[in-house]
């Protein structure tokens, strides 16, 4: 292990929306985990020509010879050629690589209910993008290192990640997971209950990317005497054609009444099924909230109410499962990590 620190250390939270990497313990991607690709004559193989940002603007813009995937889906691989090709280009691009350049070690974040079928996708696509070794760490516990939580201690830490694609509850103690659950209930899911909810109440279709930014500009996730309200475009059903319509944070809510639900019940069962001595320390520490949906407005005051729980929003959250794999990979060295695998 001590030739670990002689190649360059990567560290990669491979979302279903975006795609973080840390090298050497710093930031150095964050792009959408989008790749365009357009079919090649007389040839089963696509041809990747976008990655990241410049793929996502084309996400449903693109003329029919040319597609923009997403090859993750519910934070594990969908499309294993697109995802090898993805991750060889954000690789090449973090270390700016050179013909020499060593191969890297790669740490890659997983979502904890990943199979080992996924598991083994997903490491084997990091090594066919040129990785030396992989090593793979469950999202939840990478979430709390990157949040600054002591997991070592024999008091417990509750941490809910929230992502694109799936949304982490785990209760940590002694570098292990006592309880975890996956619900593949997150990011995505609010945005597809928004596009639900504009067709129905306002006969307007709208994308992806539409849904996303009325989340992220008027999305609420607890009741609020404010309103908040913006104009929005998208197609009309019956007329076919480009149409303006008004979103308040209230109607937000309403569309994200059952996904909401279904992530509370989800963390009710998680204390439920805790130790007792580990819930008075949840009770006294409170709960960490990280991932990209921790910015959903008044998330954390809707937990708190549904669960009597101090709840903590992460400095960063949308990078701590990254931020949390590097440190982990700085810590092989020190200590045998049982949450660890290189399987």
């Amino acid at each position: 292990m001590l030739g670990l620190f002689k190649s360059p250390r990567i560290s990669i939270d491979l979302g279903t929306v975006n795609t973080l990497i840390y090298f050497n313990n710093k930031l150095a991607l964050d792009e959408p985990s989008v790749v365009a690709v357009r079919d090649t004559p007389g040839s089963r193989e696509k041809t990747v020509i976008a990655v990241g940002k410049e793929a996502k603007l084309m996400l449903g813009r693109t003329p029919g010879s040319i597609e923009a995937i997403r090859p993750m889906k519910d934070g594990v691989i969908a499309d294993f050629s697109i995802t090898k090709n993805m991750l060889q280009h954000f690789i090449k691009q973090v270390l700016h690589s050179g013909f020499f350049t060593p191969s890297p070690y790669v740490l890659i974040c997983v979502p904890y209910g990943a199979t080992q079928v996924e598991r083994r996708a997903i490491k084997e696509s990091a090594v066919e993008a040129g990785a030396k070794d992989v090593f793979l760490i469950d999202e939840p516990i990478a979430a709390a290192l990157g949040a600054g939580m002591d997991i070592s201690q024999s008091s417990g830490c509750m941490v809910i990640d929230i992502g694109g694609g799936t949304s982490e509850i785990a209760i940590m103690s002694l570098n292990g997971v006592v309880y975890a659950d996956s619900l593949r209930v997150a990011g995505d899911a609010f945005n597809e209950e928004i596009v639900k909810l504009v067709r129905a109440k306002h006969k307007i279709i709208i994308g992806e990317n539409t849904a996303e930014k009325i989340k992220e500009e008027i999305g609420s996730a607890f009741k609020t005497s404010t309103v908040k309200q913006r104009t929005y475009v998208g197609r009309g059903i019956a007329s076919g054609l480009p149409e303006k319509f008004i979103m308040t944070n209230i109607q937000v809510l309403e569309a994200l009444t059952i996904p909401l639900n279904a992530l509370i019940s989800a963390i009710r069962v998680a204390l439920e099924k805790t130790p007792p001595e580990l819930s008075s320390d949840i009770a006294e520490n409170g709960v960490m909230l990280t991932g990209g949906g921790a910015l959903l407005s008044g998330l954390d005051l809707l937990i708190k109410d549904k669960t009597n729980l101090d709840v903590h929003v992460a400095e960063n959250p949308l990078g701590c499962v990254a931020r949390g794999g590097s440190i982990a990979l700085d810590l092989i060295n020190k200590q045998h990590m049982a949450f660890l695998s290189a399987e």
